[in-house]
């Protein structure tokens, strides 16, 4: 695969790594992920510039995410975390927003007492059942996030025998007229615990993002969630503005 040339870099009031940087970051863009990118040789020469140079760009642009090194085969372009905007919709929405093809593996569905936080926030009496219910969520394929959530039994009676691989929240609008219209959420980062780190196909103590929410339906508490994401595979967009 060869580069698109250009007018050979010189010097000037930009570093000639800097040139360079802003000519990959274009060039990657504009391939797959998984892409190999050219030599440094074959760089050196259509960009006119030392080997040295051609290793401080891409060292660079490895550390930024957007070029990744296997050792022994070379640089490649590095895949594009989903980019999604901080908003209530299902998770399978979201994917077809950003034009990834969504899919659900269910890890587990069980009814069972939930823990202390879960029933104060679903305002459930104490010894009330929920149903627990976690899911892997795939996109195009490949382990985006693991849904651990909690569900209020009586609203939803016989969630357990529901096929639970599509979207729940078009399934608690459909089947339960209990449509999703509000969520409360934090966003942070962690450290990913082992069991969760193998369903998504990241070593212990990787960096992941932990969506904890509380949705509601015309009031009442329907849902407790604690989604957790690839933090290379997904990234958050929102609006600030002034107060």
């Amino acid at each position: 695969m060869s580069a698109v040339p250009g007018p050979l870099i010189q010097d000037g009031p930009v570093p000639k790594h800097e040139q360079l940087r802003g000519r990959l970051t274009e060039l990657a863009a504009r391939l797959p992920a998984g892409t190999p990118l050219p030599g440094e040789r074959q760089l050196c020469v259509e960009h006119g510039v030392s080997r040295i140079t051609v290793r401080e760009a891409i060292g660079q642009l490895v550390s930024e995410g957007v070029l990744v090194r296997v050792r022994g085969k070379g640089t490649f372009v590095a895949e594009r975390p989903a980019r999604s905007r901080l908003h209530l919709a299902s998770f399978h929405e979201d994917m077809r927003r950003l034009g990834l093809a969504a899919s659900t593996v269910v890890l587990d569905v069980v009814r069972a007492v939930p823990p202390p936080v879960t029933r104060r926030v679903l305002e459930l009496p104490a010894g009330a059942p929920a149903w627990h219910v976690r899911r892997l969520r795939l996109a195009d394929g490949q382990p985006m996030s693991v849904d651990d959530g909690w569900y209020v039994a009586d609203l939803l009676p016989d969630l357990g025998e529901r096929d639970l691989t599509g979207s729940l929240y078009t399934l608690l609008a459909d089947e339960y007229d209990c449509p999703v219209d509000r969520a409360e959420q934090t966003v942070r980062a962690a450290e990913v615990d082992r069991d969760t780190g193998v369903h998504l196909g990241v070593a212990p103590g990787r960096s992941v993002l932990v969506f904890d929410r509380v949705s509601s339906s015309r009031g009442r508490p329907v849902e407790h969630a604690i989604s957790t994401y690839r933090g290379d595979r997904y990234e958050v967009q929102m609006a600030v503005g002034l107060s």
